[in-house]
């Protein structure tokens, strides 16, 4: 588990170094440290976690640390920081033993016989966090991240562990060698520390983010440590008189406070100054004062008195109480003119509320029973590692799931409310439709339209802090593949490919099923054999002779172009030749005689609403009264083209037995796309009437494009419309050619 190698690592030694007295006299003390921090724990808790570290003693016994000492030394500094956030007797058990089934040949079966086996599955979530090996760095940083993530999702104490185990490798980082600070460092800050920020860690992310800053920018470090020590020695007295300006203050008025003096992290001026290209004399929010009270109602009061205190910044005031951050923090932050023209931040809050900005998620141990507020931190915290599991549920793939979940590491966040006040809060730049499916699934697949303050919105739009986001939903309603190219949570895009996915998949397993059907019509049998007791010897045996792994994926492969109807169909009338059946003759010779004469395989209805598995033709785009045919692309479903179409026949000529006969069905179930060229004279509002001969022939704008000839007499202008049918598309031919300034109007056949 540890990222410190030390010798021995990974096997026990044949002959056991003997630590230095003064090395086991340090593991004896940190452990009587650690017993002295686990007084909330009953007796008998405390036993448990004693057996667990005489355990762990014994497995790591003769390995040493980089620094000289014991290796268990490390388990119990975990363990200890885990006792720091109250974790229950389960995590700090796990917490020494972390490193015993990788370091020690200790045995999952074995720590479930010793310790249960909810100690042992956190033991081996931990574990299987460094498992895996990849060749390059994107890989092993989408895998380890992903890993990690998942064994968030199912028990947020692995990752509360491994950020103690991750703070306890950095803190001793400087007796690891020299080349190894830059990874170790780059990957704490690029990984670790910001979910510690996510799941409301905020001690832990600032340490850590400190501690990497260290290594990473020693120089950096070191000019910026000295700099802080002078402002600091030159600015004690200032800060002196403003902590005790405020203490008067709130003794005046009777209030209750306790006050902390807050210094910015070296990390975070370095972070401003590079952002913001300041000089550190620029830098004028370093000190601060945390100003914690008994009650929410106190925070505003003591703001009040503050501001009375002192003349506020205009636009530095922020209401984290009302609007909570999205990891659960809460306070009020304002920012103060103090003597001599220094800037002073204050950040109000109750105890609860400070218990969830430093420990965020850990509250929950923290301050078990009796505070409401970490009710509220738990959910938020928990509602997002939730839904992290339900996108590996449907992503299969490390580095696709990366790309789903760095979105929502780094939130910048939007608040916006439903319409009955409810506050959501989305990563800026979210759309409506992340809002959709931030609220549910359904409602995300199902959206049709939205409203945001009252007015109607495209689906596309962005929200802003404090829109009021309304959404219409239709029951027949799907996802469009178009709004992958808008969205911008994690959970929006893997739940409409999702959608997309399993919608394609059951289209054409549709499709297949009808294809092999008319096959074997072709072949004088009416219908498919059912999938019964009787007929499943039969099913069996065709599988083998396809590949398949089940008459579901045999079907996918024929409606996807990947297999021949036809073929299989042939197959299919030897093995029920086998079973005594016979074609039926009369089916025979009327399929034979009805047959394209063009195609090799049965014919299908075409009516529109096919979605995924049939797809048009962009060369030809036919529409229903055209003569069509059917191609069957390898992998890519059915392609509808034109009968005359010269992409058709050219494929026709190169790879006949992929085309299968189709026709439109007598009431196609909505319109089609095709093309038109419309040329104009040039001249004031000339695309205008052209639009609106358009609109009264009812045939809908898709796409226009024209050529950029103003200096010519006349333009070109190519429409893609939507139109019902042929003698529709005519209609809208007849009223273009009537439109004042239009020379001419055809339809653009490029395939013919």
């Amino acid at each position: 588990m540890s990222a410190v190698l030390h010798p021995g690592k990974g096997k026990r030694p044949s002959s056991p170094i003997l630590p230095s007295p003064a090395a086991a006299n340090a593991a004896a003390a940190s452990f009587a440290a650690l017993t002295a921090r686990l007084d909330y724990l009953a007796p008998g808790e405390v036993d448990e976690v004693r057996t667990a570290y005489r355990f762990a003693d014994e497995a790591h016994l003769g390995q040493i640390r980089a620094n000289g000492e014991p290796y268990i030394t490390h388990p119990i500094a975990v363990a200890a920081q885990c006792a720091e956030w109250k974790l229950d007797v389960q995590a700090l058990m796990a917490a020494l033993l972390h490193d015993a089934i990788e370091d020690c040949g200790v045995t999952k079966p074995e720590l479930i016989e010793r310790f249960g086996a909810p100690v042992a599955d956190l033991v081996d979530g931990l574990t299987k966090l460094d498992k895996l090996q990849f060749n390059t760095r994107e890989e092993n940083q989408a895998e380890s991240f992903r890993k990690m993530l998942l064994a968030m999702a199912r028990d947020v104490r692995v990752i509360l562990i491994k950020l103690a185990d991750r703070t306890h490798n950095m803190r001793t980082l400087e007796d690891v060698p020299r080349e190894k600070w830059g990874r170790i460092s780059s990957e704490t800050l690029d990984i670790y520390a910001p979910i510690a920020h996510r799941l409301g860690l905020n001690q832990t992310y600032r340490e850590l983010q400190e501690l990497s800053f260290r290594y990473l920018r020693p120089w950096r470090y070191a000019t910026l440590n000295k700099a802080v020590a002078k402002a600091r020695s030159r600015r004690r007295d200032l800060i002196q008189k403003v902590q005790r300006d405020v203490e008067n203050a709130f003794d005046s008025a009777e209030m209750k406070v306790r006050i902390a003096g807050r210094e910015k992290t070296l990390f975070s001026i370095y972070k401003k100054m590079d952002e913001k290209h300041l000089s550190f004399a620029q830098v004028t929010d370093i000190y601060g004062f945390r100003i914690v009270v008994p009650t929410v109602t106190d925070c505003y009061t003591a703001m009040g008195l503050l501001h009375q205190l002192y003349k506020p910044v205009p636009g530095k005031f922020k209401d984290h109480i009302a609007i909570p951050k999205i990891n659960g923090y809460q306070s009020l932050h304002t920012t103060l003119v103090g003597p001599s023209g220094v800037n002073v931040e204050f950040q109000l809050r109750t105890e609860a509320m400070h218990l969830v900005a430093e420990s965020g998620v850990a509250a929950h141990w923290l301050y078990k029973a009796s505070v409401p507020q970490e009710e509220n931190a738990e959910r938020l915290g928990t509602k997002w590692l939730q839904s992290l599991l339900d996108i590996q549920n449907e992503t299969r793939d490390a580095a696709e799931f990366w790309d789903h979940v760095k979105i929502d590491l780094f939130p910048d966040a939007v608040y916006v409310f439903t319409p009955k006040s409810q506050i959501m809060s989305l990563p800026r730049s979210a759309t409506v439709v992340d809002f959709a499916y931030a609220i549910h699934s359904d409602v995300g697949d199902h959206t049709v339209a939205a409203r945001i303050n009252g007015t109607q919105v495209p689906l596309r739009t962005e929200l802003k802090n404090g829109d009021v986001v309304e959404v219409m939903t239709a029951p027949v309603s799907t996802p469009n593949p178009a709004w992958l190219g808008f969205v911008r949570t994690g959970r929006a895009r893997s739940k409409i490919r999702h959608h997309l996915k399993t919608l394609a998949h059951v289209e054409s397993q549709q499709l297949g099923e009808k294809l092999l059907a008319q096959a074997l019509r072709a072949e004088g049998m009416d219908r498919l054999p059912p999938e019964t007791e009787q007929y499943q010897p039969l099913w069996d045996k065709l599988l083998r002779f396809t590949g398949n792994k089940s008459r579901g994926e045999l079907l996918t492969d024929l409606g996807l172009g990947r297999r021949i109807a036809g073929i299989v169909a042939k197959r299919l009338m030897v093995l029920l030749a086998e079973l005594g059946e016979r074609p039926d003759a009369l089916l025979l010779s009327r399929e034979r005689f009805t047959a394209h004469e063009n195609v090799s395989q049965g014919g299908i209805t075409i009516d529109g609403s096919e979605n995924a598995s049939v797809q048009f033709a962009g060369c030809c785009r036919p529409v229903p009264g055209d003569v069509i045919v059917g191609y069957l692309g390898r992998g890519e479903g059915l392609v509808v083209h034109a009968e005359d179409c010269a992409v058709a026949r050219r494929l026709q000529h190169k790879d006949a037995e992929r085309f299968i006969g189709v026709e439109w069905s007598d009431e196609p179930v909505r319109p089609f796309e095709t093309g038109v060229l419309v040329t104009v004279a040039n001249g004031k509002g000339a695309l205008a009437r052209v639009a609106a001969a358009l609109a009264q022939a009812e045939a809908d704008i898709i796409h226009v494009d024209m050529d950029d000839e103003r200096a010519q007499d006349a333009t070109d202008l190519r429409f893609v419309v939507s139109v019902r049918d042929r003698s529709h598309l005519d209609a809208v031919l007849r009223n273009l050619k009537r439109t004042p300034s239009v020379m001419g109007a055809v339809r653009i056949r490029h395939g013919g």
